[in-house]
């Protein structure tokens, strides 16, 4: 007995310091989720970042906003840059790719106004790379349902990305009463030109959700100017702050048409672009009613518009009187003392004799009235006695 106990103690020794197989598997698997995961993500922050959907009750307003971010302009060369990758900065579409090749993240069909995020849609990595022509191998640990992708640096073509589409989401709910924008969704473009040259043709790729990309971009930090090359800011601060400069190039419509398409003329379509841009940041203004002086400000400034457009220089006259108003203080305070005292004095003068003057006067009226008032009881005596 005392033989079998030891053997059943040293077992259980064995058994708690010895892992279990499912132990180990377990272990295995956790180990090629940290490997195939970008540095620094965890499954706790992508949770954090998921964005629950707002339930259509309680929308009161919507407006989905398609825009074209152009990565030649100043503001949103920080996309673009660096053209290639150094320790500690990348590009955009480098960091998607990445992504993307690695199958950390989910993209989509572009469909041209009708996206549609499900599982129908869903992009096949291998067959859009063969599209693109672009270079690839097949990864460590590539599996059928999981497949996984080695891009070269030299291969990935980032310099001929210049286009970025973004999806926005522009809505106003009851439970806060305030006007959000939500970007929902980035599209890298490609421009190429054929072999005969001409203008590049545009290609866009796939759709990738911003929910998706959010705890990967909060971990590449940028610098947004040549000022300051410090690193304050990260790719989600430039999309979530409205960094970005982003042109409308359409809006979600029942016929699924691009304002360029229903407004070809150019003067036509900027219009309605800038008639879009001031819906979207008066809206919330709107909503509420003005104070008196808000009113105020609103009809002053409208009748000084109203002014200008007839060419009526009432603003310059009272501008003109109020400097002359200045001038006549400052010479009066540049007068030395002596003139300033005998300019009160005579002032002082005039003051007495027109007090004096208007004195008389009223002596001069209160006897006139006394004459009146002294006939009037006379004649009123006489009538009685007649």
């Amino acid at each position: 007995m005392r033989k079998l106990r030891s053997i059943l103690a040293i077992c259980l020794m064995v058994g708690a310091i010895v892992p279990s197989y499912s132990q180990v598997m377990r272990r295995k698997d956790r180990k090629e989720k940290d490997e195939s995961s970008t540095p620094g993500v965890t499954f706790r922050m992508k949770e954090f970042y998921e964005i629950q959907p707002e339930s259509d009750a309680n929308k009161m307003w919507e407006k989905v906003v398609y825009r074209q971010i152009d990565l030649t302009k100043g503001q949103n060369m920080a996309l673009y840059y660096p053209e290639e990758p150094t320790e500690d900065q990348t590009s955009l579409f480098r960091l998607i790719m990445k992504l993307v090749t690695d199958g950390q993240v989910t993209v989509y069909e572009y469909l041209d106004g009708r996206e549609l995020f499900t599982e129908q849609y869903k992009v096949n990595v291998k067959e859009m790379l063969d599209r693109f022509h672009i270079l690839y191998t097949e990864g460590k640990g590539s599996t059928e349902k999981n497949p996984k992708f080695v891009i070269e640096e030299s291969d990935v073509p980032s310099n001929e990305v210049l286009t970025y589409y973004v999806i926005e989401n522009w809505e106003f709910n009851s439970n806060d009463s305030r006007l959000k924008n939500n970007v929902v969704a980035i599209c890298p473009v490609l421009h190429r030109s054929d072999d005969f040259g001409g203008e590049p043709i545009r290609y866009p790729m796939f759709w990738v959700k911003m929910a998706d990309l959010r705890p990967y971009l909060t971990q590449q930090n940028i610098f947004i100017d040549d000022d300051n090359n410090l690193a304050r800011y990260n790719f989600d601060d430039f999309f979530q702050m409205g960094m970005y400069d982003g042109e409308i190039y359409k809006t979600r419509n029942l016929r699924n048409l691009s304002l360029m398409q229903m407004f070809p003329d150019p003067d036509e379509l900027k219009h309605a672009q800038d008639s879009i841009e001031n819906r979207l940041a008066s809206f919330e203004e709107n909503l509420w009613v003005p104070t008196r002086e808000e009113m105020e400000e609103r009809a002053a400034a409208a009748e000084e518009a109203r002014l200008r457009a007839e060419g009526k220089s009432d603003d310059i006259v009272v501008k003109e009187r109020g400097s002359d108003e200045e001038a006549v203080e400052e010479e009066s305070a540049n007068e030395p003392k002596n003139k300033r005292s005998v300019r009160k004095s005579s002032d002082s003068k005039k003051d007495k004799e027109k007090s004096t003057k208007k004195k008389k006067k009223t002596k001069v009226k209160n006897s006139s009235v006394g004459k009146s008032s002294s006939n009037n009881a006379v004649r009123s005596v006489r009538r009685t006695r007649r």
